[in-house]
């Protein structure tokens, strides 16, 4: 389903890669036709006048959104597999990005994520993909650079836009940073900094049917720009995967 052919990493500081046209467009019509409304979602004020739309935020919503949509069920789905996160690996590997994941139990399911008791039992890592529908307000929304909690391991972002549905000019992108002081440039435990703080290394711009995928790793500091459009009605839309690693 995925086009991971496409793939284009670059390594420094960290391994994050950009894909272009990931789905095919009519699939990613449907999706983006599809979008779940604004009034599902649960406000996050306190990560950068967030909405979310998970398991954990409004999860009733969530299960009845995806029963309801037929597209959108089969794509959940399939991101909650076994056959996606074993090909998320290998695409990786394919790049030089080797995690150390062979050993590891994929317990993702399509709807639920369910941990074997005995796996904790036998201290034997497990991996599993959670998902998340989040937008955030094109007017002052941000995301302040940080480097992502220890348990996530990959993460991709989905765009979720309709083409001509916004414009570069508000940001949005998804910027690589790195702290002016170097002392903070370890960071495994995930704390915040202030944009003032770091400077830009790259930024990836905000764009239709793309994904981004970042590795986590001591130093992958990334951030959301806070955005400039003059509109409240302007929306960031995305689809957010964590690959996480539990016990």
């Amino acid at each position: 389903m995925l086009r991971y052919d496409r793939v284009k990493f670059d390594y420094e500081p960290y391994p994050i890669g950009l894909i272009e046209n990931v789905l095919e467009s009519k699939i990613y019509q449907g999706l983006a036709d599809g979008y779940p409304p604004l009034t599902l979602f649960k406000y996050m004020p306190n990560l950068g006048h967030k909405y979310s739309l998970s398991e954990s935020n409004n999860p009733k919503a969530y299960q009845r959104f995806l029963k309801e949509n037929e597209g959108w069920g089969r794509f959940h789905d399939y991101i909650k597999s076994k056959e996606f996160i074993e090909k998320t690996i290998g695409m990786l590997g394919d790049n030089f990005i080797d995690l150390g994941m062979k050993k590891y139990r994929i317990v993702s399911n399509k709807r639920s994520n369910r941990a074997y008791p005995w796996n904790a039992l036998l201290r034997m890592p497990e991996l599993s993909a959670r998902f998340e529908f989040s937008m955030m307000n094109g007017k002052g929304g941000s995301i302040r650079p940080h480097t992502d909690m220890p348990r996530k391991l990959i993460t991709i972002v989905f765009s979720m836009v309709k083409p001509g549905e916004w414009k570069q000019e508000w940001g949005g992108g998804t910027a690589v940073v790195w702290p002016k002081d170097r002392r903070k440039s370890y960071n495994h435990i995930n704390y915040y900094l202030p944009f003032e703080e770091v400077d830009v290394v790259k930024e990836y711009g905000f764009n239709p049917n793309q994904a981004l995928i970042f590795i986590k790793t001591f130093n992958s500091w990334h951030a959301v720009n806070p955005m400039t459009s003059q509109t409240d009605d302007a929306l960031r839309k995305t689809v957010t995967i964590n690959i996480e690693r539990k016990y």
